[in-house]
């Protein structure tokens, strides 16, 4: 979660290296979903960080830019810290995540995607670092999901993957492989 200045840039360029971006700044018309994930985490050190009336002011107007945006690529609801550094966001579409859920370093998420609690609970998955999550995917309800797991497209899970490092995939999600997550996520991330 951004506590500082240093976390934003921190998080900033490596969300832009998981992006598989090589210039400093979006270009306004092509990467339109780098810059919504500029404006999240904007969002989250104005809410974090500033205390001050005009620092909250402008966190409510950051959220108000990152929800307009989100509507613009076609439904990201993504809440404020939820997302650890190193988001990369593969490509326009619906996703939807839970504001408890909280997801680790170096995530890799495709279009369709849903990240939820049920049944009225109020907790959603806890999922750890280097993380590939397929199209597709339904995560649902309070489970967790180690570090270094690879989710196949149109993957439903809905219960708790403990041990790291494999391949899950299925109706109901199963392992399905012992490979893990580094050979989907950006090469400059240095995982392997």
């Amino acid at each position: 979660m951004i506590q500082s200045k240093a976390d934003l840039k921190r998080y900033l360029e490596q969300d832009r290296i998981a992006l598989y971006k090589t210039r400093k700044r979006p270009r306004i018309a092509g990467d339109e979903i780098w810059q919504y994930e500029i404006l999240l985490r904007k969002t989250e050190y104005y809410l974090n960080c500033k205390k001050s009336p005009l620092g909250k002011l402008l966190g409510v107007w950051y959220h108000y830019r990152l929800r307009r945006r989100g509507r613009k690529l076609c439904g990201f609801h993504i809440p404020p810290n939820t997302f650890e550094e190193g988001l990369s966001i593969a490509h326009w579409g619906p996703i939807v995540v839970h504001p408890s859920a909280r997801i680790g370093k170096n995530c890799r998420i495709h279009q369709c995607v849903t990240i939820g609690a049920t049944n009225g609970q109020k907790q959603a998955a806890h999922i750890g670092d280097n993380v590939f999550i397929g199209p597709c995917v339904s995560i649902i309800g309070d489970i967790t999901i180690a570090s270094d797991i690879a989710i196949g497209a149109g993957c439903v899970v809905t219960k708790s993957f403990t041990a790291g490092g494999i391949t899950i995939a299925g109706v109901p999600a199963k392992q399905i492989s012992n490979n893990n997550s580094h050979a989907n996520l950006a090469p400059a991330l240095g995982l392997d």
